[in-house]
C-alpha cells in the first residue's frame, strides 16, 4: 500500500479502522524529512497490510499538536489505538523495517494489562 495523507479530518478513522498505523510527521522545508520519505515510502510498500500515513506539520498543526510533535521528522508507531512508539529523527530502511518487526510481535494483551496497573 502506498502512502497515505493523514489529515485531521481522517486521522481519528485512519488510527481507529487499522490495527497497525506509522505516522511520518514531516513538513516540505524539512531537509532530514525529504531524505526519510522514500525510506518511509520503501517498507510501506513492503508492508501492505500496515497503514503508513504522512502528516505535514505546517497544514496540520492541530495534529502536530495533538501528538505533541516538538521536532522533525517523527515517527508515530500505533497499535490497537495505542501508540507504542514515538520517536524524532530519520531512521535508516534497516532500522525502520526493524521498528515494523518489533511492532508486529508486541503482545498488546501485555501492553494493555501494564496499562491498567
Amino acid at each position: 500500500m502506498a502512502t497515505v495523507a493523514v489529515t485531521k479530518d481522517n486521522a481519528e478513522s485512519t488510527i481507529i479502522d487499522n490495527e497497525i498505523v506509522i505516522l511520518d510527521f514531516w513538513a516540505a522545508w524539512c531537509g532530514p524529512c525529504r531524505a526519510f520519505a522514500p525510506v518511509f515510502e520503501k517498507v510501506s510498500a513492503d508492508n501492505p497490510d500496515i497503514v503508513f500515513g504522512k502528516i505535514d506539520t505546517e497544514a496540520e498543526r492541530e495534529l502536530a499538536a495533538a501528538f505533541q510533535i516538538s521536532s522533525i521528522p517523527t515517527l508515530v508507531v500505533i497499535r490497537d489505538r495505542t501508540v507504542l512508539l514515538a520517536q524524532p529523527g530519520a531512521l535508516p530502511e534497516a532500522a525502520l523495517a526493524d521498528v515494523v518487526r518489533q511492532v508486529r510481535a508486541v503482545d498488546m494483551e501485555q501492553v494493555r494489562v501494564g496499562a491498567s496497573a
